[in-house]
């Protein structure tokens, strides 16, 4: 591979007395014209080598097919009025629409298509004011996480000229019940402040509609800690105000206060364990893993909120893990998730259990949508071989019935999906998913994508990926790792692959290879892997660490340089889950595992494709460009490539058209590296097609 040019530098750092070589810190500099030119070299390298594979068109007809389609996301309501998103088959980017009515007439209320002559202007949040008639929204340049805050008049659609705020980066809108006014997270956009302190600086502010943001009162403080976020809101009824301040993904302290009174008072103090707060008539529905990995609900009184006066009205479910709670219909709807799939229950408000909700089959579904005091609710349902589908219920009978289709061109007939379980290294049972088509063979030869996250209390849950099916029609496997540090099994499975216990992270994901291969249904030279941030750390981990196991990477805006992550984007909030290199027994552990610092000369590495974003403010890109440099010098013959998608954040772009060309480029890597034909795409189209 004749790879552009890429100098190395003799940086060497000594850390609690370890030396630590750092060659290509130089990259770290986007705004270096040096450094522009190599990525701007490098992507060029990329796309004219993918550009060789025969099988592109064939790809790009498939995802044209798949990825511009009609759907309807569930509705907000507020009075009387609809709020939801509908895509188009003749637009690059989702509309927000409202109407009178359930039955009323669509009406336009946000199309980012026309925001921007390239498309680089995207929609971000949306908050309707409870009567529906103000809308809060965000916009973001470059489909980055930095955004601006703007509120419309829902009825003329005209956009307020003073209600215009910088700095909305974690902006959550929260409505007063007089639709006049509004609390937000505010963050300064002061360009001397170090972009990784920025978290510390975070503010809760209250917007009356028609004032000079500038002079918006500071409802709460910042913390001053970089590793902390500070969000907060109103209850409906206007009466609290909560504020939570969360370290990492595993605490956080509730503080409340009666609107009106001049102090916050603390409601409680995470120690190791996080709460959530749900308000109706004066009475507080706390979620919590306190006490219990799988969560718990309890109630308490604003009259008596010690905690030693609460309630405990959800008992822990030792079987499943209690992902979610809301107050809808005068109910809580309970969403569980018991070995990687959803159950969706309700009970009274009193804790007693009243139905299970309809769901129409084994998949992902999402909590119920809906109001405390109406009877209509909506839940969105997927699965692997199902998209998402909207359904509307009634809490009070438990009626179900379909509110929004999407229609795709697959057959779901030829497909299968199946759910296995293997040991991990520590012997640890871990689920995996497994979808293919229904006439494979286990003859051990064929081509596997395998997937994880292994991060942050996220579960992967079965649901729907448009983008597997040009890769299944030719044959190949998909496959979905519930790995350790994840949230799949509650407080305990995230704990166990979090901080010192990373590790077991990525020997889950060798297990998962490994029962691949003992079960027949791959070799490591056709098993390919792919992950994306926290999952773009743990494929570049597993490269590094047994690259004799897998044939192809495939790296998305990942974290890579795991002694410097923490000083740049949003680094320092990550210290909760993965530790900091200033402490000498977090650095031990995290250079054990950096995988930019375990690429090897000589080595024979899986072949890669690092996929970044030019504007990704979470994630810097610094890490997928010093990797890929120690990777390319490594030499050991197999492609080593990286990709820079423009305009984009951590995300991605959001336009249609760009999605399609990214998967094109990661499918062709794919199929040219692992042998992989692309006849079975145009066949699989052309029998949709004659249906």
């Amino acid at each position: 591979m004749n790879y552009p040019v890429t100098r190395a530098e003799s940086v060497v750092d000594t850390l609690h007395g370890v030396a630590v070589a750092d060659p290509y810190r130089w990259l770290e500099d986007e705004k270096s014209p040096e450094v522009q030119a190599w990525m701007k070299a490098q992507d060029a390298f990329t796309r004219e080598h993918l550009s060789r594979f025969p099988g592109r068109e064939a790809l790009r007809r498939r995802f044209t097919e798949l990825f511009y389609v009609e759907s309807v996301s569930a509705p907000a309501v507020r009075g009387d009025r609809y709020f939801y998103v509908r895509t188009h088959k003749d637009k690059e980017k989702a509309v927000l629409y409202w109407r009178e009515g359930e039955k009323g007439e669509e009406r336009v209320l946000l199309d980012p298509n026309t925001w921007s002559a390239d498309g680089t202007v995207s929609l971000g949040l949306w908050a309707p004011s409870w009567d529906g008639r103000k809308l809060a929204f965000t916009r973001k340049p470059n489909a980055a996480d930095e955004a601006i805050l703007h509120v419309l008049d829902v009825d003329t659609g005209k956009w307020s000229e003073v209600d215009v705020i910088e700095g909305a980066k974690y902006a959550s809108p929260s409505w007063t019940p007089d639709n006049e006014a509004f609390y937000y997270e505010w963050l300064p956009t002061d360009p001397s402040i170090p972009v990784a302190e920025r978290p510390g600086y975070t503010e809760l502010r209250l917007h009356r509609l028609g004032a000079d943001p500038k002079t918006d009162a500071v409802v709460h403080e910042r913390t001053g800690d970089p590793k902390t976020f500070l969000g907060g809101g109103v209850t409906r009824d206007g009466k609290y105000l909560f504020v939570y301040i969360t370290r990492g993904w595993s605490e956080n302290d509730v503080w409340w206060k009666r609107v009106g009174e001049k102090d916050f008072r603390l409601l409680v103090k995470g120690q190791e364990a996080k709460y959530s707060v749900d308000v109706w008539e004066d009475t507080f529905y706390i979620l919590t893993d306190e006490g219990a990995p799988m969560e718990r609900v309890f109630k308490a009184s604003p009259e008596r909120p010690e905690r030693s006066a609460w309630k405990e009205l959800v008992p822990e479910d030792p079987s499943a893990a209690l992902q979610g709670m809301s107050v809808v219909g005068g109910h809580l709807a309970l969403a569980y998730l018991k070995d990687a799939t959803t159950r969706v229950k309700l009970v009274t408000l009193e804790g007693q259990p009243v139905r299970d909700v309809e769901l129409p089959g084994v998949g992902a579904a999402s909590n119920l949508y809906g109001l405390e005091d109406r009877d209509e609710a909506w839940f969105v349902f997927s699965s692997f071989t199902t998209p998402p589908q909207v359904y509307k219920t009634s809490v009070s009978t438990g009626r179900v019935e379909t509110w929004a289709r999407v229609d795709l061109p697959i057959l779901p007939e030829r497909y299968t999906v199946e759910q296995a379980f293997y040991r991990s290294k520590d012997g640890t049972r871990v689920p995996l998913f497994l979808v293919h088509r229904k006439d494979l063979k286990k003859n051990g030869d064929n081509p596997v994508l395998l997937s994880g996250y292994g991060g942050f209390n996220v579960s992967m849950l079965p649901s729907f990926r448009s983008s597997i099916y040009p890769w299944l029609d030719a044959g190949g496997v998909y496959a979905v790792a519930n790995l350790r540090g994840g949230g799949e099994y509650g407080k305990s499975w995230h704990e166990a692959g979090r901080l010192h216990r990373k590790q077991n992270v990525f020997d889950d994901f060798h297990a998962a290879a490994e029962f691949l291969v003992n079960e027949g249904y791959t070799r490591p030279g056709r098993l390919a892997v792919s992950g994306g941030s926290n999952g773009g750390l743990l494929v570049g981990a597993v490269m590094t660490q047994r690259p004799e196991l897998y044939g192809a990477v495939v790296c998305s805006v990942p974290l890579l340089d795991m002694v410097r992550y923490h000083l740049f984007g949003s680094g320092k909030t990550w210290i909760p889950e993965y530790g900091s290199a200033e402490d000498p027994e977090d650095f031990r552990v995290l250079h054990a595992y950096s995988p930019y610092h375990h690429v090897r000369p000589g080595v024979r590495y899986p072949a890669l494709l690092m996929m970044a974003a030019d504007h990704d403010d979470r994630v810097d890109p610094l890490h997928a460009r010093k990797f890929t440099a120690a990777v390319q010098r490594a030499g050991h013959g197999a492609p080593a490539l990286i990709r820079v998608e423009a305009n984009a954040g951590h995300g991605g772009a959001d336009q249609v058209a760009k999605a399609i060309e990214s998967s094109v480029d990661l499918y062709s890597f794919l199929f040219e590296v692992l042998g992989v034909q692309a006849d079975g795409i145009a066949s699989a189209a052309s029998a949709i097609r004659g249906r």
